[in-house]
């Protein structure tokens, strides 16, 4: 894989580059605090793709947003957008885990006619919120942010201890994912090793969409897409929203990170998404 970076004017991102020049290009969106190494294992089990996996502003080696900025769905889809018009990508594919699922999503039902394919992870849409509780989110959130400035990353001070703590995140995975997210999530401090992400990510959305607003986003897809559902995920008990799903899902062993926990489950969704591109 080829490292690059690019540079959006407003932010500077990084990205793995992969796959044949021409290849259908598909841009890799990865999930909350991983960063591209989360498709270490999967992109190179998929065929005849030009795939571009990010490391989302904040996460792995792309910058931070600046001072007093935050981290919103819709700067996302933004970011996304101008990595697009900088490679020179009119059209173009979307595969996300996650919260990149989320943001392909979003992408897709905002401009339809962009997006060729779409390829998601044990994600859909964001977390959703009722209406009559948008004052009570945005105090919750603010006061979030004034105690944020109190608090200092965590040290590790070996490698192998922040790995172990990695495995044991909000959301676990193998000591297989979390020695690959490390390579490109770990800097070296004094006294040790911290995770480069931004702590602000951390912080709670100060409004979320309702319902009917995080579906307008997938009823205007235009494109073929395919969700794979990881049996011990995040969406497969869910199940009235995937009834909702305009489009297939395919139910596949695993936990959130299947396509990153370990070979096999980077077999299986690789499997899947070669027949879902090379269908016409």
């Amino acid at each position: 894989m080829q490292e690059v970076r690019l540079n959006l004017g407003h932010i500077e991102l990084a990205a793995l580059l992969s796959g044949p020049d021409d290849g259908m290009p598909v841009i890799a969106l990865h999930g909350w605090l991983d960063n591209a190494n989360s498709f270490a294992q999967l992109t190179p089990k998929l065929s005849g793709l030009r795939i571009l996996a990010l490391d989302l502003a904040g996460h792995g080696h792309s910058d931070h947003r600046p001072a007093g900025v935050g981290y919103t769905l819709p700067d996302y889809v933004h970011d996304v957008l101008r990595v697009a018009e900088h490679m020179g990508w009119k059209r173009f594919a979307l595969l996300g885990h996650s919260l990149g699922a989320i943001i392909s999503v979003m992408l897709a039902g905002a401009l339809p006619e962009r997006i060729t394919r779409l390829a998601l992870i044990d994600g859909v849409i964001p977390h959703t919120g009722e209406p009559q509780d948008t004052a009570e989110r945005m105090g919750m959130a603010l006061q979030a942010q004034l105690e944020l400035e109190k608090k200092r990353k965590a040290v590790h001070p070996a490698l192998e201890q922040a790995v172990k703590a990695r495995m044991r995140g909000v959301v676990a995975v193998s000591s297989e994912a979390a020695e690959l997210l490390a390579q490109r999530g770990l800097m070296p401090v004094a006294g040790g090793y911290t995770w480069r992400s931004d702590s602000r990510l951390t912080l709670p959305s100060p409004t979320r969409l309702s319902q009917v607003q995080a579906m307008s986003f997938v009823r205007r897809i235009a494109c073929p897409a395919k969700l794979v559902v990881a049996a011990d995920g995040m969406l497969a008990r869910h199940s009235e929203l995937l009834e909702q799903l305009p489009f297939s899902h395919e139910l596949l062993p695993g936990g959130h990170h299947l396509h990153v926990n370990d070979e096999h489950g980077a077999t299986l969704v690789a499997d899947c998404f070669n027949r879902f591109f090379s269908t016409s």
